[in-house]
């Protein structure tokens, strides 16, 4: 067998794992999203914040492999911010924005939603000339 034999043969292999870790993480941003719209409070949905799914800039291969990052732009009104997120052991573990970054070992509402505010924090603060790295660990 040669190597691009290999190579294909080690693609298809593993295609259900990587699909399976791509709609999870999908999955995750999607609720990120909803989170988002929630973040104000019950029955004050922010009315302008957008999804768009994209390729990660930062992926250098496709398909994406086994544990490498899914990404999305997220608008936020006035500002779009990059969500870059992947599965390592069972739990969500990403980066936004300018340096801010979580490790959610549960994706329930009540995480999402801190999530959530932590990254409308994290993104004023950039805007607003603090830029402190802001790395939580929830849960």
């Amino acid at each position: 067998m040669s190597e691009f034999d290999e190579l294909q043969a080690a693609i298809r292999r593993h295609a259900h794992e990587r699909q399976a870790e791509e709609r999870a993480c999908e999955a995750f941003l999607n609720a990120l999203y909803h989170a988002l719209r929630a973040a104000s409070g019950p029955g004050l949905p922010l009315n302008n914040v957008t999804l768009d799914f994209t390729v990660d800039p930062a992926n250098r291969l496709r398909p994406v492999p086994t544990g490498g990052f899914h990404a999305a732009w997220l608008r936020l009104g006035l500002c779009e911010v990059l969500v870059r997120v992947r599965r390592v052991g069972g739990a969500f573990q990403g980066e936004y924005g300018d340096g801010g970054s979580f490790r959610l070992e549960g994706a329930g509402e009540d995480e999402l939603i801190t999530l959530a505010r932590q990254m409308l924090r994290g993104v004023a603060d950039t805007y607003a000339g603090s830029g402190q790295e802001r790395v939580r660990r929830l849960n």
